[in-house]
């Protein structure tokens, strides 16, 4: 049986990087990959449907299900989780000195719908009781070049959102100090996002939080949550002539990121035993942070289901086999 091909579109990331490379490859398909980077993938997807397989948004995938949306269905494949809320950029003349002090200030962010920015007023509300209807929010991208323009995005109720002007963007109006802060920043050149200030460099702005790593780690600890910004989703004509087609890209996806699980295991253990890494630290890298599928995951994703309702962004709460191919709800 000759292979079906399939376009498909992914940033690279270590987990995945073999499909991408065609390394590895699902039983029956043969995939013609574009590296790309997540905005301008999202942005091309929603708008142009241009690929057959794709990486997507979190949020604008729950939007795009909840208004009705029946041409794409989701993989539980999550190619990057983060934890957003510890990428705050403030500026260090605001007195902002926890974030409960971002009430009334003036955040930047790429995009209101983008998954990083959901996740971080999530986080920002319930740990630390700072609503989105608190901060009166500037958004980079323009409607043409947005995934909200491609989904029929409007400002929830109660939320103060203004466009910044095609001549600025987030970093030219935190240096400046048109803007107190932001929320997510992106420093990439692709055809959605236009910031180019490398903002560790600038002494007018600092993180919210000293220690990134150690709130993610406090978060998590608390919450049990490693927020999922990215997932992966499959032309639904395609699923549904062919239902293969979805657990075979999963089992791929899943092969992708064992082996390279085995191979940062490997390397610990090495380093473990010159004394480089210690053997906690080693043993730690055995489990998998990233796992994939629907019920490893449901409270995670039941998690930004929520939020996304809570925030204005769909009418409802989202049950997962709305979103997800049925023949992957159970692994």
């Amino acid at each position: 049986m000759a292979e079906l091909p399939l376009s498909i579109a992914m940033a690279p990331n270590p987990r995945s990087r073999a499909i991408l490379e065609g390394r590895i490859a699902p039983a029956g398909i043969a995939f013609h990959a574009t590296p790309m980077f997540p905005s301008e993938i999202f942005w091309r997807q929603l708008k142009y449907a241009e690929f057959d397989v794709s990486e997507m948004s979190m949020s604008s995938l729950l939007i795009y299900a909840a208004r009705g949306g029946r041409d794409w269905v989701g993989i539980p494949v999550f190619t990057t989780r983060r934890f957003f809320h510890t990428g705050i950029w403030v500026r260090k003349d605001r007195g902002i000195e926890k974030p409960a002090d971002l009430k009334g200030k003036r955040l930047g962010v790429p995009e209101y719908q983008q998954t990083a920015a959901l996740w971080g007023r999530g986080v920002l509300q319930h740990e630390f009781g700072v609503s989105p209807t608190e901060i009166e929010w500037h958004m980079e991208r323009t409607e043409e070049v947005s995934h909200g323009g491609a989904t029929g995005f409007k400002p929830p109720p109660g939320v103060t959102l203004h466009r910044i002007p095609p001549d600025k963007n987030i970093g030219s109006m935190l240096v400046s100090g048109e803007l107190d802060g932001a929320l997510h920043y992106i420093l990439d050149t692709n055809l959605v996002d236009r910031s180019r200030i490398a903002l560790e460099d600038r002494p007018e702005v600092r993180r919210l939080f000293p220690d990134p790593a150690a709130e993610g780690r406090r978060y998590f600890a608390k919450t049990g949550l490693f927020p999922i910004n990215h997932g992966m989703m499959v032309r639904r004509s395609i699923a549904e002539k062919n239902p293969w087609v979805v657990l075979n890209i999963y089992n791929a996806f899943r092969d992708a990121k064992d082996r390279w699980l085995a191979q940062v295991s490997e390397a610990a253990e090495a380093h473990a035993t010159t004394g480089l890494l210690a053997p906690d630290a080693a043993a730690a890298l055995k489990e998998d942070p990233y796992p994939y599928g629907v019920r490893a995951n449901r409270t995670v994703l039941e998690t930004i289901a929520a939020y996304s309702h809570e925030q204005g962004l769909t009418p409802r709460v989202l049950a997962l086999d709305e979103v997800f191919a049925h023949n992957t709800l159970e692994v």
